[in-house]
């Protein structure tokens, strides 16, 4: 089903970006930019920008106690957000970034409330995708430390895969300095695997591309069974739901 006329004219106030350099750019102005990873798109903003994040939510109708995930450019940045990291989650990084996996570990003073949901824990990821890459090597040149980006839908929406799924979604929401960057179809079409990190042993809060199995033989490790009460609304699972 195309755009009414109306959602047209809407979505034609949000401009394509020419580049990631473009876009990066417009990140660190407070805007909104729409990016592609290897598993769905992401509607992503300065991870340190109060202002942008609550637009960020706004844009999705997301409940501000849900965090959102921090894009990093690559493992070497995972210290300036988290802390006690232990060495099963350096392996998982070496082994899995860039790749569909986000590591759940506890939050350094970077990591406001604004984008954990008051929670003492950030969700980290390097995307394997080109595009994503470029973006977030740009963003870290121009001084930015993550970009926060959960899929690019409205709350409880199904994630889209490509840019034009993304306009038609979002088109009333986004402004005329808001960006889509379009990078072609998103291949996994799944969103990454959450792994929680804070304990003795890995626990997988949200399944994904990365199976228990990999994560097993990588970190020699048996899993942590999860708390059910992690499980129930408004838990770490929930939370971090598209």
């Amino acid at each position: 089903m195309g755009l009414s006329a109306d959602h047209a004219a809407r979505a034609a106030s949000a401009g394509h970006a020419a580049s990631a350099e473009e876009s990066a750019r417009a990140l660190k102005r407070g805007s909104l930019v729409a990016f592609p990873t290897e598993t769905v798109y992401g509607l992503g903003a300065d991870a340190t920008n109060a202002d942008a994040i609550a637009r960020l939510y706004a844009a999705k109708g997301r409940p501000p106690n849900h965090p959102v995930i921090v894009h990093i450019p690559n493992a070497a940045a995972m210290p300036a957000w988290a802390r006690q990291i232990p060495a099963y989650a350096n392996a998982l990084a070496a082994k899995f970034w860039p790749g569909p996996m986000t590591l759940v570990l506890s939050r350094t003073e970077l990591a406001k409330d604004f984008i954990t949901g008051g929670q003492n824990t950030v969700g980290l990821r390097v995307p394997n995708h080109p595009v994503a890459l470029e973006l977030l090597a740009h963003f870290a040149e121009l001084g930015g430390q993550g970009v926060a980006a959960p899929s690019a839908n409205r709350f409880g929406a199904v994630s889209p895969t490509t840019a034009a799924a993304v306009r038609e979604e979002l088109s009333a929401a986004l402004k005329p300095e808001d960006l889509i960057l379009d990078g072609g179809t998103s291949e996994v079409g799944l969103e990454s695997t959450i792994i929680d990190c804070t304990g003795e042993a890995p626990k997988i809060l949200r399944p994904g591309a990365i199976t228990a199995a990999m994560i097993q033989q990588v970190t020699g490790l048996s899993l942590a069974e999860p708390d059910q009460k992690m499980r129930v609304s408004g838990s770490l699972e929930s939370h971090y739901a598209p």
